[in-house]
C-alpha cells in the first residue's frame, strides 16, 4: 500500500482555507480589543495585582482538608470555606485543589476575615504550593 502525501495550498486567494484565515485573525482582533488578558506570573508586590480583590487563601476560614477518592489511605489535598461561601448551583459545597488556592478570589465576601498582609502572604504561599494535584499517602 502506497502512502499519499496531501498538500494543501493555503495561498489561493478566495479559497476556503484564505476565507477561514481571515475569520480566524478577524476573531482574534475582536477578542484582543474587548478583553484585558493578565501577563502569566503576576507579581505579588504590585499593588494593582491586589487592588479590588479577595484572595481567599487569606480568609481565616480557608481550610485545608484531606480528600481521598477511594477512601483507603490515599488522598489528595483540597480546600474549603469554613463559613460555607463556596457552594455549586444545587447547594453542594464546593471544594477547589490546594495547588490552586493562591488564584481563588472574590471582589466581595461578606464572611471574609484577613489573616495579615495579602501581598506578603500570598507571596510566600506561591512559593511553598506544590505545582500540580499530589497523592499524598497516611
Amino acid at each position: 500500500m502506497r502512502q499519499q502525501q496531501l498538500k494543501f495550498d493555503c495561498s489561493v486567494k478566495g479559497g476556503y482555507t484564505s476565507n477561514i484565515i481571515k475569520r480566524g485573525k478577524a476573531m482574534l482582533d475582536t477578542i484582543e480589543s474587548e478583553v484585558e488578558v493578565e501577563p502569566h506570573g503576576v507579581d505579588f508586590d504590585d499593588d494593582a495585582a491586589l487592588s479590588g480583590k479577595i484572595y481567599c487563601a487569606n480568609c481565616i476560614h480557608c481550610k485545608v482538608v484531606p480528600s481521598s477518592p477511594d477512601g483507603d489511605e490515599r488522598y489528595f489535598l483540597r480546600v474549603r470555606c469554613d463559613a460555607g461561601k463556596w457552594r455549586k448551583k444545587l447547594g453542594e459545597e464546593k471544594v477547589y485543589k490546594y495547588c490552586t488556592v493562591a488564584r481563588r478570589s472574590l471582589s466581595y465576601c461578606d464572611a471574609y476575615e484577613e489573616m495579615g498582609d495579602p501581598r506578603e502572604y500570598l507571596r510566600e504561599l506561591k512559593k511553598t504550593l506544590p505545582v500540580r494535584d499530589e497523592l499524598y499517602v497516611r
